[in-house]
């Protein structure tokens, strides 16, 4: 793992210290949900609250919009159906570095299809002054549609979407053993977090109770099993839901179907770490400092948004999805022998779609309201839920 220069060090203590307070304050423990939270969100200290370069090469990991504006321009030529028809806005959940919300404004304006509006709602004020920074670069006719929310707008019409939104969302953790269901949380070892288990009733985590549920566990699982739920991703999937009146949503995250999330195989749970594209499995290195995530249940999003009265589009891998969009169009834009632009061009489609890299793990699932559709992801090879 890298080193950390005197400021992240600092900034890595300050971080311990505040988690140290708190654990002594709650009695010696507190719930692994409670600490993600805290190290990600805090003001001033979490990870997505602090000063640090997160996305790209010069950050800790790299997400598709970083890799390709491909990618944006298939997202794009997705939602422009809805756009043209509802004549209306388009929401980005989460927008990240901005990138995506450039790659989009940009293919919708050349597909004649620009919205009324671009919203970015962004909780951290960090990163919403790198959104507009870079944003700021766009042509002048662009900028000045983007507008950034605190909140979720009521009777949304339009398309909104969300890139990498709930893997970041905190997980409990939940380890099933001989002695039953017990939640992980941290507590101390002097100064040192440690892992701690405590006795839990199944509704304690999570009201899924189809999943955690003892039987359901016995009966599928092995003991010594350790898993993680996320309460707040069927939270924020539903809110979603309820606040769009009319259009589409699109979910682009890493993860599974429950049946396979759950699987006897997965018995360490998915949980992971990012600093300086070094990925591992320690939460408690570097507190402040790198990303956690989790894979997303898209069962769970599913139920989620059809329970809020949104209907399913469509779930499939992001290679089947982009390739049903055209990213294969974009490429015969370019003359192959043209190597210094088309042979980059086909090493970004490579990662976007190659089973190896993000093809297959990446997931995207969308909903509708109102009749409208996502015919590029209506249309691409479906997986089972």
């Amino acid at each position: 793992m890298p080193t950390l220069g005197p400021d992240a060090l600092v900034h890595a203590q300050r971080c311990h210290e505040m988690l140290r307070d708190e654990i002594r304050a709650n009695g010696g423990w507190i719930p692994f949900s409670h600490f993600m939270d805290r190290v990600l969100y805090t003001p001033g200290l979490g990870y997505y609250a602090a000063g640090a370069r997160k996305f790209g090469a010069a950050g800790d990991f790299v997400t598709a919009p970083e890799i390709s504006a491909l990618f944006g321009a298939c997202v794009a030529r997705a939602i422009s159906e809805t756009v043209v028809q509802t004549g209306s806005n388009v929401l980005e959940l989460g927008p990240g570095s901005g990138k995506l919300a450039v790659d989009v404004l940009r293919a919708l304006d050349e597909a004649g299809a620009l919205p009324e509006k671009y919203l970015l709602l962004e909780v951290s004020a960090d990163l919403r002054q790198r959104q507009q920074q870079r944003l700021a670069e766009l042509p002048a006719h662009l900028f000045k549609r983007c507008e950034w929310l605190d909140t979720l707008p009521t009777a949304f019409v339009g398309a909104i979407l969300a890139n990498e939104v709930l893997d970041v969302l905190p997980v409990s953790l939940v380890k099933y053993g001989s002695a039953g269901l017990f939640e992980r949380g941290v507590a101390l070892r002097g100064d040192r977090f440690i892992w701690e288990d405590v006795p839990m009733l199944p509704n304690d985590v999570c009201p899924m109770a189809d999943v955690v549920n003892r039987d359901v566990f016995e009966g599928v699982l092995p003991t010594d099993y350790l898993t993680e739920f996320a309460p707040q991703v069927p939270a924020l999937v539903a809110a979603v839901a309820y606040c769009l009146k009319q259009g589409v949503v699109l979910w682009i995250d890493y993860g599974f179907r429950r049946a396979e999330y759950y699987h006897r195989s997965r018995n360490s749970g998915t949980l992971m770490c990012h600093y300086r594209h070094h990925a591992h499995t320690d939460p408690f290195l570097y507190p402040g400092l790198q990303d956690i995530t989790a894979h997303v249940d898209f069962s769970a999003v599913a139920q989620a948004a059809i329970s809020a009265g949104a209907e399913l589009i469509g779930y499939t891998n992001q290679a089947n999805f982009l390739i049903s969009a055209g990213i294969t169009d974009f490429l015969t834009q370019h003359d192959p022998r043209d190597t210094i632009q088309y042979l980059p061009l086909t090493n970004q489609v490579q990662r976007l779609v190659s089973p190896a890299e993000m093809g297959e793990l990446f997931k995207v699932i969308g909903f509708a309201k109102g009749g409208l559709n996502i015919n590029a992801l209506a249309s691409a090879r479906q997986l089972p839920l």
